[in-house]
């Protein structure tokens, strides 16, 4: 097996819960650093922009650099600018992303070309939501900035965009383009900052679908670790199991060193 010169890392339920370190996280970071083990951030996390959400990480222990982040929202961005230049956008999320949306043109629902949803939150009302679904079936198409199900908070587990994603695909029969994890181009993009090949890069996450199996289907190996968003019932999800198995991030640096 090949070693792991690279690690990409989900944030969410992995180095911490609504911002609070997990244990072992701020260690295996700063390991990864003093031992000149490239990483990077890749999250779905729509809560905040990249700078701040590097801000908040920074001020929470962990040495992390803004550049080394890889945001849904930045993802998205690009789509945008590449496949819907010119037109207008409307955007449903919780923070405000419109720091990494720089360059697209933002509108109400109602004006807008293209339907976009983000991280969901309590703006995800039904007056909302049934107006989008009107522009959907009105030939308007969807983005997701990705389709997380649920995610850990420290009031635990809490409704995600996927499931509404899910519902306006099912009511309008239309496919949701997807722009964050566990799409191909993602992970690809992150491999490029990251400049590590596929096959000797280990992503490590919470979650078995959206995090492992979507990087092992690009040749990344995978790492599950049993804290966040994890429950017992989520190895019989997939058909092949992760690479790797870590109670916590705090065993990182041994299954790196191992491999070597």
């Amino acid at each position: 097996m090949a070693e792991i010169d690279g690690v990409l890392l989900d944030i969410d339920g992995v180095l911490a819960v609504s911002w609070e370190p997990l244990p072992g996280g701020i260690e295996a970071l700063g390991w990864m650093r003093s031992n000149g083990v490239p990483f990077r951030l890749i999250t779905n996390t729509t809560t905040k922009t990249r700078s701040d959400l590097a801000e908040t990480l920074r001020g929470a222990g962990f040495d992390v650099a803004d550049e080394e982040i890889v945001t849904a929202v930045v993802a998205t961005a690009e789509y945008l600018r590449t496949h819907h230049a010119g037109r207008t956008c409307f955007v449903l999320s919780d923070g405000d992303a419109t720091d990494d949306l720089e360059g697209i043109e933002l509108s109400r629902v109602e004006d807008a070309d293209v339907m976009v949803l983000g991280g969901a939150y309590d703006g995800f009302t039904y007056p909302t939501m049934n107006r989008v679904f009107r522009r959907l079936m009105d030939g308007a198409p969807l983005v997701g900035m990705h389709r997380n199900l649920y995610w850990m908070t420290s009031e635990g587990l809490q409704l995600d965009a996927g499931a509404f994603i899910g519902g306006l695909e099912e009511a309008t029969g239309r496919e949701a383009v997807i722009c964050g994890k566990p799409t191909g181009p993602y992970f690809e993009s992150a491999l490029a900052m990251l400049g590590v090949p596929a096959e000797r890069t280990v992503m490590v996450g919470d979650d078995i679908v959206n995090d492992v199996r979507g990087a092992q289907v690009l040749g990344i190996r995978g790492a599950l670790v049993k804290t966040g968003k994890f429950l017992p019932g989520d190895l019989d999800k997939v058909s092949e199991p992760p690479d790797f198995v870590l109670e916590t991030i705090a065993g990182l640096p041994d299954l790196v060193q191992g491999s070597r």
